[in-house]
């Protein structure tokens, strides 16, 4: 997935804006990246995404673009 590719399609958030709001606000839980923008508010179906996202900011592997235009299809 490139960042700039849209994570939240209800708020058009990008993987970009998702992971800066992760490196500088610290969120302790998945559901603070809900402060980005309502990220995960809309229709729940990014929420998935989202607590990956916040698990990768441990070092976790990251979602392949493949992987995500195959979810999304």
């Amino acid at each position: 997935m490139a960042p700039d590719d849209e994570v939240c399609l209800c708020f058009r958030i990008t993987r970009r804006k998702l992971e800066n709001f992760v490196r500088l606000n610290r969120p302790k839980v998945p559901s603070q990246l809900s402060e980005c923008g309502g990220a995960g508010t809309g229709c729940g179906w990014c929420v998935p995404f989202l607590k990956q996202i916040f698990r990768r900011s441990d070092g976790e592997a990251a979602l392949t673009s493949a992987e995500y235009a195959l979810r999304r299809a």
